[in-house]
């Protein structure tokens, strides 16, 4: 199904475009958010006159005056969201009226300037048709796209600002894991938290990751590759990972996952994998579930896969759990049945290779 656009861009092409070696050289091995493609999407916010001057321009610096607001009191928020490349070589886009969605909760939650879901659809749909020739073969990757909005308003009193730039740009993406490497291993953070009831963690907003560095770079020191948030107010219930969902699997093949309950971002990858998961008949369980019980369930093999799952790293298998006072291993550090088929049935779709049931993959012509 092909993705209409209603919103008339101004679209200045890069005068120098990369040619077509430069262009293959680049997306050989792309990394991730390294290698960015030629265009960005750009509309601005006034109050009195909304959303107007909707442009397609070369990617560039912006020009900011110091005393714009997201400098100061950090009104910005993001989306993050990906282009595939099909069998047929077409551009697929995967639920993008979802992010479209977060986005205006996002906003709402920060106090900015809501963007309609078809302009934001608009944007991201007519960068990717600029651009679909920096998608990486489908062995090698995608585009991760990245919608943004930053409060531009030059003022200084802690206000809600009264202007705004909506922006989309678009980076070729290789694996965020390493799949070779295998499971990844995740530090359990005990001190600082990610989220509160009432704050901003289920919004998509840059504070939300900043504030979870530390906890990342402890987790480095570690050895681990991520980092596990418990509550706020216990510290013992799990809830996300430092930017991810999380995922466990038992014995009987009932999958749980914390439920979202204000403090967790509601993951378009999660809830994804969850239908697909009841699609195969299995029980899926969104309820607390305390990081003491994890250690025991892993112990006596209740607890039988666990994995990170997100835009970025897709579905992630864990097989460490490391903290302060030990080291629990799941699944004897190796990726499950159920984990494995539950990645490659969401692949298959994103891609294109297997029937969309559900409506989620459009294309972008």
């Amino acid at each position: 199904m092909n993705t209409p656009t209603k919103t008339a861009f101004q679209i200045t092409p890069k005068a120098d475009r990369a040619s077509p070696a430069e262009r293959a050289s680049l997306l050989a091995n792309p990394g991730f958010g390294r290698v960015f493609s030629e265009h960005m999407a750009v509309v601005t916010y006034t109050e009195g006159k909304g959303w107007h001057t909707p442009q397609i321009l070369p990617r560039q610096p912006l020009t900011l005056d110091p005393a714009a607001s997201v400098l100061h009191y950090a009104q910005e928020i993001f989306e993050g969201m990906k282009a595939y490349r099909a069998p047929n070589g077409e551009a697929l886009l995967f639920r993008p009226d979802a992010n479209a969605r977060r986005f205006r909760h996002s906003a709402e939650r920060m106090a900015m300037a809501q963007v309609p879901e078809e302009l934001f659809l608009d944007a991201v749909t007519q960068l990717v048709a600029l651009d679909k020739d920096w998608i990486p073969a489908a062995d090698v990757g995608t585009l991760y796209i990245r919608p943004f909005m930053i409060a531009t308003e030059a003022a200084l009193g802690v206000k809600p600002a009264a202007e705004f730039k909506f922006l989309v740009i678009a980076c070729a993406a290789g694996e965020y894991f390493s799949q070779d490497a295998g499971p990844v291993s995740v530090w359990v953070e005990e001190r600082t938290v990610r989220a509160s009831r009432g704050g901003t963690g289920e919004a998509k907003c840059g504070g939300n990751y900043a504030g979870s560095l530390t906890a990342q770079m402890e987790a480095k020191a570690n050895g681990c590759h991520q980092v596990l948030f418990l509550d706020a107010i216990e510290r013992k219930w799990i809830e996300e990972m430092g930017g991810m969902n999380i995922v466990m699997v038992f014995d009987d093949g009932t999958i749980l996952t914390p439920p979202l309950e204000g403090t967790i971002l509601r993951g378009i990858t999660r809830d994804s994998l969850l239908t697909l998961a009841r699609d195969k008949g299995l029980t899926v369980r969104e309820e607390p579930y305390a990081i003491d019980q994890l250690y025991a369930d892993a112990k006596s093999g209740r607890l039988k896969e666990a994995f990170a799952c997100g835009t970025a790293a897709v579905v992630t298998p864990i097989g460490t759990l490391k903290s302060a006072e030990g080291t629990c291993v799941i699944n004897n550090g190796k990726t499950g049945e159920i984990t494995t088929a539950l990645r490659k049935a969401l692949c298959d779709i994103q891609y294109g290779r297997a029937e969309d049931t559900h409506g989620w993959v459009k294309q972008v012509s």
